[in-house]
């Protein structure tokens, strides 16, 4: 249903409740106002059988046959826009409800932050469902992912609600896959950091699977507390690290007391980005009016006007395909195989509840390989039926009833790649698959699989076949990589008509609109729609910018959603108007720095791109281009200028306002993996890959630098920094586990223990010392933590791994084994965290995911 501003809508307020309504006055109103819609549709429906159709007593049988089909469809079309305005009802009164509950908890206190906090935000993450979902007829579930058993299956998932998902009971795979000796685990996310000159931007495998590393097999050496000298000893890879303690915790200080878990917990606020560089047929609109699409493991439902996110996190690795059901409220995704802390992670496809969050179904656990590529919902058989293609090297294209979870059939598909998979939109017997030269037309009878190869006769065969949708009346459309579009007769392997050179290089996207008419996009940024007839009615060109176009989808009104090859989404009309609604870095993600006095941070990495963001908006305020690969930034302590940190050892300062250039520098021909300014601004510490720390004197408030010296004595490359609260020393770690203290003003290494054991730090970024040793997990290589940070307020301390966590510890972290919060959500090692300046948020980034996730501390 549309409303007057052109909003698919139901009229509902997304604001909080007014201050004398509760939710449940809320909900008679909302019900209420269902009724009404209800009673407003039914007369007007095509449902209520006028005359006109019985006294057309001479109309020819066909047209006859038109009208009904017309008037059948519709109906659906209503009822479909009912159960969407209903969808849409829950949701907001879900999220007024917390509202609500969160209101009476805390009580009318003002946000000291002053951050604007979005009304469904403690619905984001998979809530369990709420009484008004009852009105909703869904299969029981739990929280975040797991799956409730059927009844009668005898067996209850943990409390924890992270069992491991059972393979689905399917009948014996028929499908021989081909074994062959291409099928290798990840590689190492990360170099043995034992390699004095290693790089710390270690190269992981290309599908930026969380780990591609397992836990090491030895156990690490216990721990050991020395009474006497005051000091704790650990090992890392078997190499001892000796951390002096505080003298005034020598005798208190035990090995054995156990460590608290933080007071504060993280919830997950926003996500920035989009995976459009090697995903396609991702970005949907739903008729609540969120758009949805994926990063790294995550599945965003963004509320573009009112500014909201939700997301589903159930999957534990990077997600690679999206399909939305013909209800528009169910909708399936499909992720890679990944590895863990824990082991090996199965690729799956889950199949979830859009309102509520909840997971509904888990298909395939053991029985795809590698990753799943492809998605698809049948359209007329009312859904029931779902298309999915794996990676493996047969690239198996398999058949499910997804709510039974039981496999129909499978067979093999291709040895080349297989870019898009869809059903006919009148037949679910019948399935369409493209990609690397070859086109199959499948029919499924009697649980096989049976195949007919597109005939591209006098039509030169293009090497890609890229993607692939259907007109009203059942041909199929094609787009490849030599730009012509390809119409296929209904029921047939034949081309019926072609486009020839409808766009300059590959085709990589086309969608039909409702009212028929077909929007392709391509490699050549071009936009061209085309009438039923398939004459071009207008093209347009999206900005250089943005990049080549990924993925089209309909938007609402007249407007369209696209995105990107360089992970934008656009929201614009096909005259011309675009606007970007998420972005995100393109190639690895590692600089990460936090504005000292206001909500904004900065990102910087391998793509040459520097970003300083508003927290509060979510929205860039400014982008430069480098004209290196970036890796590390750092604020000066007034906020008015950001040093910048290259891979070739050159390194910059920005103005923060104008984002001009201040001045350039050159260290070395390294790697600048730290950039650290002293608390009182008069120093800025640069830590190389050429195992030293530069020290240069800064004035006038950050736009003058002299070099003071060169701090040598590591014999590997720096890794972590920090300053002492006074600026006059500086602790550093290293590659092979080093902790080293200097005197930065003179360039000299400080020896002595008495001195630099009572020294408070301004920040604890350092991922070795005593104050954090507690953070290593058993069995940790020395590499497994990329990145440490220390609230402000001092309770809390965060850390980013390798496994695409982000951990939540309480500061001081000094005893073995600390527990924490764990929360999952990039799919790549996180490169980098850290938290505001205020301590309301924390930022989080993702190496190979090229994701920034912003958390709430709750």
């Amino acid at each position: 249903m549309e409303t007057p501003d052109g909003r698919w809508g139901t009229g509902w307020s997304a604001g909080a409740p007014g201050p004398g309504e509760s939710p449940r006055t809320q909900k008679r109103a909302a019900l209420e106002k269902c009724k009404h819609y209800a009673a407003q549709l039914t007369p007007q429906s095509s449902w209520t059988m006028d005359d006109s159709a019985s006294a057309a007593s001479s109309m020819e049988v066909t047209d006859r046959l038109a009208s009904l089909e017309q008037r059948v469809q519709m109906q659906e079309d209503e009822i479909q826009l009912l159960k969407s305005a209903l969808a849409d009802v829950v949701r907001r009164l879900n999220a007024s409800e917390e509202q609500q509950a969160m209101l009476t908890r805390k009580g009318p206190t003002k946000d000291p932050t002053g951050l604007k906090k979005s009304p469904s935000a403690d619905s984001c993450t998979g809530k369990s469902a709420r009484p008004m979902m009852a009105a909703l007829p869904l299969r029981p579930t739990v929280n975040n992912g797991t799956v409730l058993p059927k009844k009668g299956s005898g067996t209850l998932p943990s409390p924890s609600g992270s069992r491991r998902d059972a393979p689905a009971p399917a009948t014996k795979s028929t499908v021989k896959r081909t074994s062959s000796s291409e099928h290798v685990g990840p590689q190492g996310r990360k170099e043995s950091a034992g390699d004095a000159r290693g790089n710390r931007t270690r190269a992981g495998s290309t599908g930026s699977n969380s780990s591609g590393k397992k836990a090491s097999e030895s156990k690490l050496k216990e721990p050991v507390f020395n009474a006497e000298e005051g000091y704790v000893k650990m090992y890392l890879k078997g190499r001892p690290i000796t951390m002096y303690m505080p003298k005034d915790l020598v005798d208190t200080y035990s090995l054995e007391a156990k460590a608290e878990l933080p007071p504060k917990k993280l919830k997950l606020d926003w996500v920035y980005g989009y995976r459009g560089r090697d995903c396609r047929s991702n970005l949907y609109l739903l008729p609540t009016g969120e758009t949805v699409y994926f990063i790294a493991s995550v599945v965003v439902l963004y509320n573009v006007d009112e500014q909201l996110q939700r997301h589903y996190t159930g999957h534990t690795d990077d997600i690679k395909c999206l399909a939305v059901h013909p209800d528009k409220i169910t909708i399936a995704t499909g992720q890679v195989a990944g590895t863990s802390s824990d082991g090996k992670l199965a690729p799956h496809v889950r199949i979830w509840d859009s309102v509520s969050l909840n997971t509904l179904h888990v298909l395939g656990t053991g029985f795809f390989d590698r990753a799943l590529v492809c998605l698809a919902f049948a359209k007329s058989n009312g859904g029931s039926s779902l298309c999915v293609v794996d990676d493996s090297n047969d690239h198996v294209l398999s058949v499910w009833d997804w709510q039974r979870e039981e496999r129909l059939a499978e067979v093999k598909c291709s040895n080349e790649s297989v870019f898009a998979a869809d059903f006919h939109p009148t037949d679910a017997n019948i399935i369409v698959t493209c990609g690397k030269s070859h086109l199959y037309f499948w029919t499924l009878e009697r649980g096989t699989l049976v195949k007919k190869q597109g005939l591209f006769e006098k039509q030169e065969k293009p090497k890609f076949v890229l993607c692939v949708t259907f007109s009203e009346n059942g041909d199929a459309i094609t787009g490849d990589s030599s730009g012509n579009i390809l119409v296929w007769g209904k029921g047939t392997n034949r081309i019926s008509h072609a486009i020839q050179g409808a766009h300059e290089g590959s085709i990589f996207a086309l969608c039909m609109l409702r009212n028929g008419t077909l929007v392709s996009g391509g490699k050549d940024r071009r936009l061209v729609s085309w009438d039923g007839n398939y004459q071009q009615i207008q093209a347009i060109e999206v900005p250089e910018l943005y990049g080549p176009v990924r993925t089209v989808a309909e938007g609402r009104g007249e407007s369209v959603l696209i995105g990107t090859t360089r992970n934008y989404v656009l929201q614009g009309s096909l005259d011309g108007e675009f606007i970007p609604i998420t972005q995100t870095h393109t190639d690895e993600l590692w600089g990460l720095a936090i504005h000292p006095l206001k909500h904004h941070f900065l990102t910087c990495g391998h793509d040459k791109h520097v970003c300083l963001w508003d927290s509060v908006s979510h929205q860039p305020i400014w982008t430069k281009t480098m004209e290196d690969a970036v890796q590390s930034s750092g604020f000066h302590p007034s906020g008015a200028v950001v040093a910048i940190g290259t891979q070739t050892g050159r390194w910059l300062v920005l103005d923060t306002e104008t984002k001009d250039l201040v001045t350039v520098h050159t260290d070395g021909n390294e790697q600048l993996s730290v950039m650290r300014f002293s608390p009182d601004g008069n120093f800025l510490a640069i830590g190389s890959h050429d195992n030293y720390i530069y020290i240069y004197a800064v004035a006038e408030n950050g736009k003058k630098y002299s070099r003071v010296g060169k701090c040598s004595g590591h014999s590997s490359f720096i890794t972590h920094l920090d300053w002492s609260v006074d600026s006059q020393y500086l602790v550093s770690n290293s590659g092979d586990y080093e902790i080293l203290y200097w005197i930065p003003s003179v360039c000299k290494q400080v020896v002595s223990v008495e001195t630099t054991r009572d020294i408070p730090w301004a920040t604890y970024t350092c991922t070795l010392g005593f104050h954090v040793f507690g953070l290593w997990p058993d069995g940790s290589d020395g590499t497994d933590i990329n990145a440490v940070c220390r609230s402000h307020e001092g309770r809390l301390l965060v850390t980013g791994d390798d496994f695409g966590k982000v951990h939540l510890f309480a500061f001081p972290c000094s005893q073995f084994r600390a527990p924490s919060h764990i929360y999952g959500g990039h799919s790549s090692h996180v490169t980098n965290v850290t938290f505001l300046f205020d301590d309301s948020h924390l930022v989080s980034t993702g190496g190979k995911d090229m994701s920034i996730m912003q958390w709430r501390v709750v």
